[in-house]
């Protein structure tokens, strides 16, 4: 078996009414026991956005040095994540495939490599 993360980012989620979001979470928890079911899910917990933050970190002189913020600056950050433990690629398609369908917003895979693995040539490879 291989693992996956399955994630959103939040910028990829249009705005939504209070009752909108409660319909998706119950769309989304319906594939997540579905998942859980299927024995293919390692973890996911809700979504994530700027309000769920607890701290920023970086290295200053080699201490971690933690802050309340400013966190990091990025123009997209992680709206929510399901990591998945599946035979293949097409099996993590699958399930990132039924919870863009169950929200109605893109999802996107990332295989985990194992460890010591080297890249497998994919973005970011030099």
């Amino acid at each position: 078996m291989t693992e996956y993360l399955i994630t959103f980012n939040d910028e990829w989620v249009p705005h939504h009414t209070a009752e909108e979001i409660r319909e998706k979470g119950t769309a989304a928890r319906a594939v997540v026991e579905e998942m859980r079911a299927a024995g293919v899910l390692i973890f996911s917990n809700g979504g994530l956005d700027r309000s769920t933050a607890v701290c920023s970190v970086e290295a200053v002189d080699g201490k971690p040095e933690f802050t309340d913020g400013p966190y990091v600056e990025t123009k997209e950050h992680l709206g929510g994540f399901a990591a998945v433990d599946v035979p293949d690629d097409e099996a993590a398609r699958y399930w990132a495939g039924r919870l863009a369908t169950a929200l109605d917003w893109p999802q996107e895979v990332h295989r985990f490599r194992g460890p010591g693995e080297p890249a497998r040539g994919g973005a970011g490879d030099k």
